[in-house]
């Protein structure tokens, strides 16, 4: 199961450092890069839940081995790629292949270990998501800088036939029989289209005019796919997301803070990286490393922010982290022309210690807030919110950038100069939306009815 989630968590963030000579050699605009990274989360997003559903479906690990086939053929295809179309076509099947793979490594570790055993596995399970997202930057930096980007692709492909021959040399296969089973194909497209709409106007709107009649309509289809969504999975027998699971306060607050904190932290390694290599002219090494300080906190503070959570609750936990993500955020956007590592490194450190309060305990709240035997499908659901939030911040904080820029050039200002400006200005919104993120929190988020606390294994699920 390690096998498959570290090549997820690491293409989270193994690109990001790659995108200045991805841009170069491909010579595009950022809203093609955007859709580079957004292609990945978006589809991963959308099709997570229906990847927990067929692998209870039809099989745990075959659905697993099945979407680490995908994934690793589609890397292949992302490394071989000569344009950027066919890397964003490749990228939008990658993101098929994971949110085939995902859902079913809990699944299968749920089904295998008995539960002394359980809480232990889903840790280390966690550890190594932390470990890849804490070194993809380091390790895209290399692959680039010495050897080529298409590498960060290439590096899936060993990887990925070792895990498969591992899955059938060591798991056994399971399924749900349990309760009906079927697709909701209908909820599956309806919120596809929304999130597709929603998202192509947010990174093409400065391109095709906000005003424009293409970008409103997208705007409106977005709306109406959300309204259509809803009400489908209102009256489905056996719906892709159980509404229901919102009437909880305290499920609804931690999804929103998922939403909020992706939303304003994904962008952050968007841009920055792009800022550390073509404003500071870092190269793809030093920009990789430069994010170390953040992943490394992450890494090591989310297991004790965890315990403290069992202790003392969510509540004021998730609400400091998303505080000291907003002051990160505050931090990076006093970044000029003139920066160095250093003046990066208190924004660093205060996003690390931010995000580190913030995740765990917000997946302990959430998932604490629904019965056990929904436990699955919330924790598909909070997943499906992060993606959602990461796909959308590139989108949101990207739409505002790219206005301000072409602002700041119509004044006059040189292109590093307006670059700068527009990135101060869309790292002050997303301070903004994180410090919103603890107002939520401190709002909605309660500790569990004493009748409802989940058993050892689930709370450290």
């Amino acid at each position: 199961m390690t096998f498959g989630l570290f090549m997820i968590m690491l293409d989270n963030t193994v690109v990001n450092v790659a995108l200045p000579s991805i841009q170069r050699d491909f010579e595009i605009g950022v809203s093609e890069l955007e859709w580079i990274v957004n292609a990945y989360a978006l589809t991963f997003a959308v099709l997570m839940l229906t990847g927990g559903k067929l692998a209870d479906l039809f099989g745990r690990r075959l659905i697993f081995v099945v979407g680490l086939a995908i994934f690793t053929l589609s890397s292949l295809a992302c490394g071989l790629a000569t344009s950027s179309e066919a890397l964003i076509g490749a990228r939008t099947v990658q993101g098929v292949g994971a949110a085939l793979m995902n859902p079913a490594t809990l699944s299968i570790i749920s089904a295998t270990f008995p539960p002394r055993q359980r809480g232990l596995a889903i840790g280390i399970w966690a550890g190594v998501s932390a470990m890849a997202l804490a070194i993809g930057p380091l390790v895209g930096g290399l692959l680039t800088q010495h050897i080529d980007w298409s590498w960060i692709f290439f590096i899936n492909i060993p990887v990925g036939l070792l895990a498969i021959a591992a899955s059938y040399a060591f798991i056994r296969e399971s399924r749900d029989t349990a309760e009906e089973q079927r697709l909701d194909l209908p909820g599956l497209l309806s919120s596809g289209l929304a999130l597709f709409a929603l998202t192509f106007a947010l990174i093409e709107g400065a391109s095709y005019g906000w005003s424009s009649g293409r970008i409103l309509g997208l705007f409106a289809a977005a709306a109406l796919g959300l309204v259509a969504f809803v009400w489908l999975e209102l009256r489905q027998r056996v719906p892709m997301l159980d509404l229901s699971l919102f009437r909880n306060p305290t499920f609804a607050g931690a999804n929103a803070v998922a939403l909020l904190v992706f939303l304003a932290m994904f962008g952050v390694f968007f841009f920055v990286s792009l800022y550390l290599q073509n404003i500071l002219g870092y190269s793809a090494v030093q920009a990789g490393a430069t994010f170390l300080p953040m992943t490394l906190l992450i890494m090591l503070v989310a297991p004790v922010a965890g315990k403290l959570a069992d202790r003392f609750g969510s509540r004021w936990l998730v609400a400091a982290g998303m505080t000291l993500v907003s002051l990160s955020l505050a931090l990076f956007s006093r970044l000029d022309l003139d920066s160095t590592f250093w003046t990066a490194f208190p924004g660093l450190v205060a996003g690390g210690l931010g995000m580190a309060l913030t995740m765990t305990p917000m997946m302990t709240a959430g998932l604490a807030a629904v019965p056990v035997d929904k436990a699955g499908v919330g924790s598909g659901v909070l997943n499906s919110f992060r993606q959602v939030g990461g796909a959308l911040g590139i989108a949101v904080i990207g739409a505002i950038m790219v206005s301000r820029v072409e602002d700041a050039l119509a004044a006059g200002a040189s292109p590093p100069e307006a670059f700068v400006e527009g990135f101060s200005t869309a790292l002050l919104v997303a301070a903004g939306i994180a410090f919103l993120g603890a107002v939520v929190a401190v709002v909605t988020i309660r500790a569990p009815r004493r009748a409802d606390a989940p058993l050892p294994a689930e709370a450290a699920a």
